[in-house]
């Protein structure tokens, strides 16, 4: 396990003593956050490093996942898909359905924790529960709802306003209707995990190696769950127009989370996209961070072409690899790249195409990128950033203290 103290070399002693200090003023209080899935996607990710550091520098931190079927699910990842802002169609019994599990739930957990912190749209009507207890409740939304559809929006605004916060990942993603304060606090890589730390070249290579993809040649790589708003259908479109004038290779690898019932479907949309093209890559990778890890840090060029996001962490974690990104302006990503300087910003395909034919014949401006990046990431996206504002955004819960609104 990870220790506190192993950040020390990167992030300098000062950083780690003021969270002993912020900690220290937390000590008797206890937290809880609940989620809706404990593997896959960027959530589970970010509570399985954050509770365990959480409770190495005093705080009683805990973690705790809701459970649903597969019906539960298919309406959450329309859910989801609204609030990006599809359009999807919901019948009264959809709705019914999801308060009816949220009640379900309610009555298996325990939720008499001093703060209990609950994460994305999933588990939000836990919150229920909220009268009958003398405890903070905070929201957190690791999504994007700025073209949430109507419908689902003020569905979920009926629960968000009984909380006390909620917490957004960017500036722009903020709602002017809401009742309660609202806070920003923007996501983060572990620098020390599997999916981050350095690796040996012959690990790296042994994996390019194992799925038959030639180091020798660019290689242009998405790491991503299989989901259409990743667009990865869209990346190999980028692609086809690249392989016209530039030789590359192409790698779209990821896995599914327990909650996304569509990732399958979208392998097999892939999959038929790709066609016969040897030189198309497309990995269902299982819970191995050290893979991807691998495939980030021997890839020429890493794209995110996300048609929506929360905050695209898969970004900085390319940037952390220095590697140079070219990435869509959509979301958090803008937050993590300033265009031309730590990485590039793209619209459309055609975009990207030509940033990609632009990085390939020009590696001396792409090395300079990923150096920028990964100097962006270190002062901006670190993990120890991340624990010092929720430490600051649990004592301000703690006391009851005013908290400022965007």
């Amino acid at each position: 396990m990870i220790n506190i103290k192993d950040y020390e070399p990167i992030t300098g002693s000062n950083t780690l003593d003021e969270l002993y200090s912020l900690a220290e003023k937390l000590k008797g209080k206890r937290i809880q956050n609940i989620n809706s899935t404990a593997v896959g996607g960027g959530v589970a990710e970010i509570l399985t490093k954050m509770v365990p550091l959480l409770n190495q520098l005093g705080v009683a931190a805990r973690w705790n996942v809701i459970k649903g079927d597969g019906k539960f699910f298919n309406i959450t990842k329309k859910f989801h898909n609204a609030l990006h802002g599809k359009t999807e169609i919901f019948s009264k019994e959809d709705f019914d359905y999801f308060i009816e599990v949220n009640r379900a739930n309610l009555a298996e957990l325990d939720l008499s924790d001093d703060i209990m912190f609950i994460h994305d749209p999933q588990p939000i009507a836990l919150v229920e529960k909220k009268n009958e207890m003398k405890n903070s409740w905070l929201w957190r939304c690791h999504i994007d709802v700025t073209e949430a559809q109507k419908e689902v929006y003020e569905f979920l605004k009926t629960y968000i306003d009984s909380y006390d916060s909620c917490v957004f990942s960017a500036p722009a993603f903020s709602k002017k209707d809401l009742t309660i304060p609202q806070i920003m606090i923007s996501p983060s890589i572990d620098p020390l995990s599997d999916k981050n730390k350095e690796l040996p070249d012959e690990f790296t290579a042994s994996i390019f190696e194992k799925h038959g993809i030639d180091l020798k040649r660019p290689v242009v790589t998405q790491i991503s769950r299989f989901d259409y708003l990743k667009d990865p259908v869209g990346v190999i479109e980028v692609y086809k127009k690249v392989k016209k004038h530039n030789d590359c290779q192409l790698v779209l690898a990821g896995g599914g989370a327990t909650d996304d019932p569509e990732g399958m479907q979208v392998l097999e949309e892939v999959r038929t996209a790709a066609g016969q093209d040897a030189d198309i890559h497309i990995l269902l990778l299982p819970p191995d961070d050290l893979q991807i890890n691998a495939l980030q840090r021997g890839s020429t060029i890493l794209l995110q072409k996300s048609l929506k996001e929360g905050f695209g962490l898969t970004v900085s974690e390319a940037l952390w690899k220095e590697k140079p990104v070219i990435a869509s302006a959509v979301g958090g990503i803008p937050l993590q790249i300033t265009h031309k300087y730590s990485g590039l910003l793209a619209y459309s395909i055609d975009g990207t195409a030509y940033y990609l034919k632009q990085l390939l014949n020009n590696p001396d401006y792409a090395r300079q990128l990923g150096k920028n990046g990964k100097e962006n990431v270190k002062n901006n996206f670190l993990i120890t950033r991340h624990l010092k504002e929720y430490l600051l955004l649990f004592l301000s819960t703690s006391y009851r203290e005013d908290i400022t609104y965007f």
